[in-house]
């Protein structure tokens, strides 16, 4: 699977299995991406990643990825054996589906969530953490 930003400056590779896709509606996703995030997961050692990603220290224990010339959004990274990846910027058919919602305490009044899949208040590992 390839993936990369608007731009083309930064691409990358996951050569392994991807987590199903995960919305995540937390104030940082919201700020960070205009409405709420759609993540997928690798383990850290399938990805790699050619060009110049920007990281932002958003907490302290996380960090996001873009691209500094297109601003794109494309990783999270929470310091574990996985990180994340937006599943927009992932190129072409995925076969990926959305399991589940995190975070829904923090999203936006302005939309409602209309499917019937699993929701957490919060962060939900069982959710976030799995990659077949």
């Amino acid at each position: 699977m390839t993936g990369g930003c608007l731009c083309g400056a930064v691409t990358y590779r996951v050569d392994g299995p991807l987590r199903p896709v995960v919305a995540c509606h937390c104030v940082q996703c919201r700020k960070t991406s205009g409405h709420h995030v759609a993540a997928t997961s690798a383990r850290r050692g399938d990805i790699g990643i050619t060009g110049q990603v920007t990281w932002y220290r958003s907490s302290g224990h996380a960090r996001r990825g873009f691209c500094g010339v297109c601003g794109s959004n494309l990783f999270w990274d929470g310091g574990g054996a996985n990180m994340s990846i937006f599943a927009g910027t992932l190129d072409g058919k995925t076969g990926l589906t959305l399991a589940g919602h995190i975070f829904v305490a923090d999203k936006g009044d302005y939309y409602d969530i209309c499917d019937a899949l699993p929701q957490a208040a919060q962060d939900d590992p069982e959710l976030t953490t799995v990659v077949p």
